[in-house]
């Protein structure tokens, strides 16, 4: 049980950073995408290809960033002339469109069976490996979770608001928003790179069912459950979300249902609790407080 816990709290940690990088994207700038599973997955393939090629983990990080900077800059660039729900279709066809080039690119991403045998961190440590794998997700998680705060609290994060409340307004005193969308995708488009070179070494396989969709509105529904626009907030919500998911497993061998329940009840708790949430509480759990310090 309690290497279970370590393993769902590494894995509560490394959502949680996905979490704080889309609220930084929705939450406070007013982007809506669809498409961030597609920065992650930029990140693990860059793992992926590292290992295969020989060139060692920190060629394989390096290339998860540079690959997660450039489809944010993307990203940035196409919504540019596009409202937010059409640029939110735009980011989830792109990031589709990823997974299915990677799909089909058997020579290169190891195609539908992706890539295995990626070395595990912090191998060497053993028995003590998972704890040390958890104090550095949660490290991580707390650092993003700080650099986060700070950011909001400064004048960008200032100009990240009025961007989101009123982007006309936003334009009389000369901020430009263009720059500050590329900023805000290459800052989120790194926290996520990081999180999927890391959850790509703790799995040790990479493949494209990890760029399903599915998982970007698992995100979502982490960041609007915690509480959109609150960073402590999301990341409560990853928590929460992670340890519910957790445990549908017990519940099905308690009901003894069959096997496809369990991800028929996954599917159901991340899209009916979106729903539940947005119809009767749609500030989440931690609603942000206008003014208050814990945006």
């Amino acid at each position: 049980m309690f290497d279970f816990l370590i393993h769902v709290a590494s894995g509560a940690c490394l959502y949680g950073i996905l979490a704080l990088a889309l609220n930084l994207q929705t939450g406070f700038t007013g982007l809506v995408n669809f498409g961030l599973i597609a920065l992650f997955g930029c990140s693990t393939y860059g793992a992926a290809l590292g290992y295969a090629l020989g060139w060692g983990p920190i060629a394989g990080l390096s290339m998860g960033i540079i690959f997660a900077v450039l489809v944010g800059l993307f990203f940035a660039r196409i919504g540019r002339n596009m409202t937010e729900d059409y640029w939110g279709i735009a980011t989830l066809s792109l990031a589709e469109i990823m997974r299915l080039v990677l799909t089909n690119q058997q020579g290169i991403t190891g195609g539908a069976q992706g890539v295995s045998g990626l070395p595990v961190t912090f191998a060497g440590l053993r028995p003590y490996d998972e704890v040390a794998r958890l104090v550095l997700y949660a490290a991580l998680l707390i650092f993003c979770l700080l650099l986060s705060q700070r950011i909001l609290r400064s004048g960008f994060g200032l100009s990240m608001k009025l961007m989101r409340e009123e982007p006309q307004l936003a334009r009389a005193p000369g901020y430009d928003l263009a720059n500050i969308r590329r900023i805000v995708m290459i800052i989120s488009g790194i926290m996520c790179a990081v999180v999927g070179f890391l959850y790509a070494h703790y799995l040790t396989f990479v493949g494209p069912e990890q760029l399903f969709a599915p998982e970007t509105f698992l995100i979502w529904s982490m960041v609007i459950i915690g509480g959109i626009t609150n960073n402590w907030g999301v990341v409560a919500g990853a928590i929460l979300m992670q340890f519910a998911l957790a445990y549908v497993p017990f519940i099905k061998d308690w009901l003894d249902m069959p096997t496809d329940f369990v991800a028929a009840t996954r599917s159901i708790i991340v899209g009916g609790g979106i729903l539940a949430f947005l119809i009767w509480r749609p500030k989440g759990l931690f609603p942000e407080r206008i003014g208050g310090r814990n945006a």
